[in-house]
C-alpha cells in the first residue's frame, strides 16, 4: 500500500552499492515502487536481500510493525535492464564517481523516460551541469546528494545544475521531507555545501602535522576536548577512508582553480598511495586490533617541587579570567611591569606564534610560555600550552604542572602561528563566511547542513559568534602575517560581519 502524497510513485535506483541501498530503503518507506538495477551480476538482488532482512531486524526490535514491513518489501523490485526504468517518475545514480560514466548512463536513461521524469545524482563533488551538458532536457536534471549510512545521516543536499528547472529541485526538495530527511537547497559549486564547509576542518589539521607541531592523537584530543567535535579530524579521516576523502580533497581544491583555502595535503597521498587508508583496511593515522584504535596514552604531568612566580601579559587575550584562574591555581602572581628574572612568563596570543609575542614585548623567550585562551577555560575540558624554540625544559614543566593542579589534562605543543583550535576554529569559520559570500547557499542551509553531514557540536557561523567574530578575524590577521600564505586571508562576508554577529539572518541573505 503506497502512501498517497508521495510526490515520485515510480523511483529508478541505479547503482545498488551503500549509497544506492540506504537511499532505496528510505523510497520504499516512503511508499515510492523502489526499482534496483546494478550493471554488477545479482548485486540488485543482493541488496534486495541486505533490505529486507534489516527492516526485518527493526521487525524483531518493534521499530516496525508486520504491515509496514509488508509493505515496504512491496516496494522493492529488481530491474534486469535499463528499460525496465522506462515508467520511473525519477532516477537516482548512486554509481562511480567519474563524469563521463555519469553522462553515459543520463544519455540513454533520457532516451528511455517520459519527458516529465526527473534525472538525479547523488555525486558528491562533480558538476551537476557538467553531469547534464549534452542531454536534450537539461533543466530535469539535479543533485541529490545523500550521504553515508543514509538512514543516519538526515541530510541531503539538493542541488541545480546551471539550466535545472527549479520545479525539479522543489519536487526533490519535499520528497527529501517525505523520506524523513532534512533538505539543504545548493549551488552548484565545487563540494556544493558540506564536502565544502568540512575542508576546514581535516586539512588546516593536516598543515599543522605537516609543521611538526605535534602529532595525530594530541590534535584529536585538543579538538575533542576543547571545541566538542566528536572525532578528531584523524579519527574522521580514518573512519571514512582516505581512498574517500583524499580524491575529494584534490577535487574541489582543483575545480576552485588551486584556491589556496583548499590545498590538499601530501601526507594523505602518501598515505593512499601506500594503502593505509583507515580503519576499514586496520591501518590508517591510527593501528587498529579488533577495530579499536591503539592511542599511546597521555604523559601523565610532571611533578615540579618548586613552583616559579607567574608573570602575565597585559595584552594576553581573556586576560582578566586566566589572573583568575592562575589565582584558583594557587600560582604566586607578579604585579610588575615586567618580569622577575625567575618568573615564568605567560602569554596568550591569538594567531601570534610564541617565539613572535616574546620577541615584540621583549620577553626572555627562555622563560616564555603560551596558553590558548580562544574559548573560555570554563568552556573546556582541556588547557593546550605552547613553547618556543628557546623555552627551557624547567619553564615548560613548571607551566604545564601548574595548568594540571585541578586535574584538567594539560596538551603541550610546539610553536606555531596560532594554536590547534585557534588555527582550525578559524579556518572553519572563514570558508563558512566564504561559502555565504559566495551565495553557495544561505546561512540557514549551511549551519543546517553541517550540524547533520558532519556532526559538528555546532554550525560554522554560531561557532564564530561564540568566539567572537572580532577574535577569529583576529586570528586570521595575525596567521596571514606570520604564514605569508593567502589560505588564511578573511572572507569578506568574514570582514562585514565580524561586528553585527554571523549567525544573524539579515535581507541580503
Amino acid at each position: 500500500m503506497k502512501f498517497m502524497n508521495t510526490i515520485y510513485k515510480t523511483v529508478g535506483l541505479v547503482g545498488t552499492g551503500a549509497m544506492g541501498r540506504g537511499i532505496a530503503q528510505l523510497a520504499a518507506q516512503a511508499g515510492s515502487t523502489v526499482k534496483l538495477y546494478d550493471t554488477q551480476p545479482q548485486a540488485a538482488s543482493k541488496a534486495q536481500e541486505a533490505l529486507f532482512a534489516q527492516w526485518d531486524k527493526l521487525l524483531e526490535k518493534g521499530r516496525l510493525d508486520d504491515q509496514q514491513v509488508g509493505n515496504y518489501k512491496a516496494c522493492l523490485v529488481i530491474a534486469t535492464g535499463l528499460s525496465d526504468l522506462a515508467d520511473c517518475d525519477l532516477i537516482v545514480e548512486a554509481i562511480v564517481e567519474k563524469l563521463e560514466v555519469k553522462k553515459g548512463l543520463f544519455a540513454e536513461l533520457e532516451t528511455l523516460i517520459a519527458p516529465h521524469a526527473v534525472l538525479a545524482t547523488n555525486t558528491s563533488s562533480l558538476s551537476i551541469t557538467a553531469i547534464a551538458a549534452g542531454l536534450k532536457r537539461p533543466e530535469q536534471v539535479a543533485g541529490f546528494h545523500f550521504f553515508n549510512p543514509v538512514p543516519l545521516m538526515k541530510v541531503v543536499e539538493v542541488i541545480a545544475g546551471l539550466k535545472t528547472n527549479p520545479e525539479v529541485c522543489t519536487g526533490l526538495t519535499q520528497y527529501a521531507r517525505q523520506m524523513g530527511h532534512t533538505p539543504v537547497m545548493a549551488q552548484d559549486t565545487p563540494g556544493f555545501i558540506v564536502n565544502h564547509a568540512g575542508r576546514g576542518y581535516g586539512t588546516e589539521a593536516l598543515r599543522i602535522v605537516s609543521e611538526g607541531i605535534s602529532d595525530f592523537a594530541t590534535i584529536d584530543r585538543i579538538l575533542r576536548d576543547q571545541v566538542g567535535f566528536k572525532l578528531g579530524p584523524f579519527e574522521l579521516m580514518d573512519l571514512t577512508a582516505l581512498d574517500v576523502s583524499h580524491p575529494v580533497m584534490e577535487s574541489i581544491y582543483h575545480q576552485y582553480f588551486e584556491e589556496a583555502r583548499y590545498r590538499p595535503s601530501v601526507i594523505t597521498a602518501q598515505r593512499l598511495a601506500g594503502g593505509v587508508v583507515g580503519k576499514k583496511v586496520g591501518e590508517g593515522f591510527y593501528k587498529y586490533v579488533n577495530g579499536a584504535a591503539q592511542i599511546r596514552p597521555e604523559p601523565a604531568a610532571p611533578v615540579v617541587e618548586n613552583m616559579p612566580p607567574v608573570w602575565l601579559s597585559p595584552r594576553a587575550a581573556r586576560r582578566t579570567e586566566l589572573l583568575q584562574l592562575l589565582k584558583d591555581l594557587g600560582a604566586t602572581i607578579e604585579t610588575g611591569a615586567s618580569p622577575s628574572p625567575t618568573a615564568l612568563t605567560l602569554v596568550a596570543p591569538l594567531g601570534f606564534d610564541i617565539t613572535t609575542v616574546a620577541v615584540v614585548e621583549r620577553l626572555d623567550p627562555a622563560r616564555t610560555v603560551g596558553i590558548d585562551m580562544l574559548i573560555d577555560d570554563a568552556a573546556t575540558k582541556r588547557r593546550v600550552l605552547a613553547t618556543n624554540p628557546a623555552t627551557r625544559i624547567d619553564m615548560r614543566n613548571a607551566a604545564h604542572a601548574l595548568f594540571a593542579r585541578d586535574g584538567k589534562p594539560v596538551s603541550v605543543i610546539r610553536d606555531s602561528g596560532g594554536f590547534v583550535t585557534q588555527r582550525v576554529v578559524a579556518t572553519i569559520v572563514n570558508i563558512a563566511s566564504d561559502i555565504c559570500q559566495q551565495r553557495v547557499c544561505s546561512p540557514k542551509d549551511l549551519e543546517v547542513a553541517v550540524t547533520l553531514g558532519l556532526g559538528y557540536p555546532l554550525g560554522p557561523l554560531a561557532m564564530g559568534d561564540r568566539y567572537g567574530p572580532t577574535n577569529v578575524l583576529e586570528v586570521l590577521f595575525n596567521m596571514q602575517t606570520v604564514y605569508g600564505d593567502q589560505r588564511y586571508r578573511p572572507s569578506p562576508w568574514l570582514r562585514r560581519r565580524g561586528a553585527i554577529g554571523l549567525s544573524l539572518m539579515h535581507t541580503e541573505d
